[in-house]
């Protein structure tokens, strides 16, 4: 990918490079520097590009850096692009800052895509995880009796340091602030059928959740090796799914897991959980699960499968 320089005014010393292994930087100060849709003008780009913005800022969620990467040739005329987001930031497109040293290539598997024509436009928001909080923010809050008790408090406390549950907020920070954010300042479509959201792991139940949580805003989840055996409240969030999950007149779920490493304990929950979204009305038009044998709990692995479902999702 050739480097693109792009200006945007009302940021002082601000610069936006393209490289697929090396992540553009431009400081966005949300409070301070708030940004108008002209400082967002793109003109057909030549060459596929990602956007970083450091340390974006939230009244719900400590500030966190977000990357959008943009697909050759945005904009194009009369297309709304869909919008995919994705858990765990640092790991989607950047080696350098993923915690394996290996990425999901999301922007060359997405590229790859449209060019065969088998997804529709698609531009992508990576929000990297808060580190130490990072479970607290992917864990969902059901069942509120049992993750608002004092003993889950004190679990969370002895094991993470801070005594909540915080995926509430970090989708208010979504909704509230990232989503309209995105909206506003690029070429999109803000219809819940075209906003999906993916993770891995705990990035996978952040991702559920927030279909269950915000059915009008999120239509999609891609969620991959959900980690569903966690001690206490794992089941106690499964069991809350035939009574929270939307129907499936607009949505569509993803699921799948390896036979290795951690993945090798999650068959018998998925099946439960699937079993439980068949009996609300989700087929195999909306809820496609896949078994993965001999992969293991990494993105080496979420690299290697995550084009299908990406075109499920995306298509």
């Amino acid at each position: 990918m050739k480097l693109v320089p792009l200006i945007l005014s009302l940021i002082l010393a601000t610069a936006l490079l393209s490289c697929k292994d090396n992540s553009p930087s431009n400081v966005f100060e949300k409070k301070t520097a708030p940004l108008n849709q002209a400082d967002f003008t793109f003109h057909n780009l030549k060459n596929d590009t990602i956007i970083y913005f450091e340390d974006f800022k939230s009244k719900f969620v400590d500030s966190r850096n977000v990357e959008v990467w943009l697909p050759e040739g945005y904009p194009k005329k009369d297309v709304e692009y869909q919008v995919l987001y994705m858990h765990d930031g640092q790991n989607v497109f950047n080696k350098e800052t993923s915690y394996s040293g290996t990425t999901w290539e999301i922007d060359e598997k997405v590229d790859s895509l449209l060019a065969m024509g088998a997804i529709q436009p698609t531009i992508v928001v990576a929000i990297w995880n808060n580190g130490k909080k990072r479970f607290s923010e992917y864990m969902p809050q059901l069942p509120k009796s049992l993750t608002e008790s004092a003993f889950a408090k004190a679990e969370l406390k002895k094991n993470f340091g801070h005594d909540e549950l915080l995926s509430d907020a970090y989708l208010k920070f979504m909704t509230k602030e990232l989503l309209p954010f995105i909206n506003n300042h690029f070429q999109t479509s803000k219809n819940p059928e075209h906003t999906i959201t993916m993770g891995a792991s705990m990035g996978a139940h952040i991702s559920l959740y927030a279909v269950m949580k915000n059915p009008d805003v999120f239509g999609k989840a891609g969620c991959l090796s959900t980690h569903w055996p966690i001690p206490y409240l794992g089941q106690a969030f499964m069991d809350e799914l035939p009574g929270s999950m939307p129907k499936p007149t607009i949505h569509k779920l993803y699921f799948d897991h390896g036979t290795k490493t951690l993945d090798k304990d999650y068959e018998p929950y998925q099946m439960k959980v699937n079993e439980m979204l068949r009996e609300l009305g989700y087929t195999d038009k909306n809820l496609l699960y896949k078994k993965y044998e001999n992969h293991e709990h990494s993105e080496k692995y979420w690299q290697q499968r995550v084009a299908i479902p990406l075109e499920f999702l995306l298509k």
